[in-house]
């Protein structure tokens, strides 16, 4: 579906629902009633049969819970590679082969141009991962694992009703307490699994979802919303096919910032609405010099180039920024996109 084909109900729905939805066993109609409230006259039924038809066009990857995988067990990482222009698809090949592999990208960089991510049950085997992919490929692997996380947030919003997101009804389901605890329950770990994909959309998702692990929905209820208070899920709501939404500029902008400057530099960057992912990560002597990066999406070329030059704006407010302390990283091609093998990753934390 073309973008400009979204209609005022569409719009709302997706710049409304990107987080926020109720953990309540009847969330549509209070999802309903607050986009009422916004002037965006819906009844529950409608608007469960919007995000229905937004699904099924591909406006939306899922509806449902968005997972945090590194609370949930097992680690993922991003692993950088050269693949020389003569055997590029061969190697990606070779690397697309390994299950462990979940997403892919051919990135613009004259050195370092594939760029996946290797998702794993057990912390351990990421070295024998990339042990094999160097053997296969002659090519040297540099791994990138995330030092500290300052945002993850991949929010996408439209031109039309409520353009800043911000209805929010997490609150609306049972009150819980987190627990101190990283290992997950045999059930817990049957609910990440039933819900990874997303929820079923119906009127009672919750229900049918507790109905296909044995358990009841009061536990469910008060797992995801205890999950959501853990960090163990991201956000509840509409996930959207951003390439769907226009947004087909996927920058990765990576900077060389001041070790002492990086935890104050993190949470300012991270605080800017359009950079959706925010991190530290090592650099590797003589091949990658940073150490920072901050991933943005643009529905334009323009508007891409305008948000790295915020970006570049910001740092350059606790350091003087080179012309060789950044770069930015436009991906070309999707190699390979799966899901992160929550299952396995779940089924190993689980005790």
């Amino acid at each position: 579906m073309n973008p400009d084909e979204l209609d005022r109900l569409d719009r709302a729905v997706i710049n409304a629902y990107q987080g926020g939805f109720p953990v309540v066993e009847r969330p549509f109609e209070p999802a309903a009633a607050a986009l009422s409230e916004r002037g965006i006259d819906v009844s529950a039924e409608e608007l469960l049969e919007r995000v229905r038809s937004l699904e099924a066009d591909g406006v939306l990857t899922r509806f449902g819970a968005l997972i945090n995988a590194q609370e949930i067990g097992g680690a993922a990482t991003l692993v950088a590679m050269h693949a020389p222009e003569e055997r590029f698809d061969a190697i990606a090949e070779q690397v697309n082969s390994h299950r462990e592999v979940a997403h892919n990208y051919e990135r613009e960089h004259p050195h370092l141009n594939m760029w996946f991510v290797v998702s794993v049950a057990t912390p351990d085997a990421v070295d024998r991962v990339l042990a094999e992919i160097e053997s296969e490929t002659g090519q040297e692997t540099y791994n990138l694992p995330k030092r500290r996380e300052f945002r993850v947030e991949a929010k996408f919003l439209l031109d039309g009703p409520i353009p800043d997101g911000d209805v929010d009804l997490s609150t609306l389901g049972p009150d819980v307490d987190p627990i101190d605890r990283e290992t997950l329950t045999p059930a817990e770990r049957d609910l990440v699994v039933e819900i990874q994909d997303g929820l079923p959309i119906t009127a009672t998702p919750y229900a049918d979802v507790a109905e296909a692990i044995g358990e009841p929905l009061e536990w469910v209820l008060e797992t995801i919303q205890r999950f959501d208070a853990e960090g163990k899920v991201r956000r509840v709501g509409v996930i959207p096919n951003h390439y769907a939404l226009g947004y087909t500029e996927n920058g990765m902008t990576v900077w060389n910032v001041p070790d002492d400057l990086v935890p104050e530099v993190g949470p300012e960057v991270a605080g800017l609405e359009f950079v959706t992912h925010c991190y530290e990560r090592p650099r590797h002597d003589g091949v990658w010099p940073y150490n920072f990066f901050a991933m943005t999406h643009g529905r334009s070329e323009a508007e891409s180039r305008a948000r790295i030059d915020a970006v570049r704006e910001t740092m350059e407010e606790f350091w003087e920024v080179g012309e060789d302390d950044w770069d930015t990283l436009f991906s070309t091609r999707i190699l390979k996109k799966t899901g992160i093998r929550m299952a396995e990753r779940a089924a190993a934390n689980t005790r």
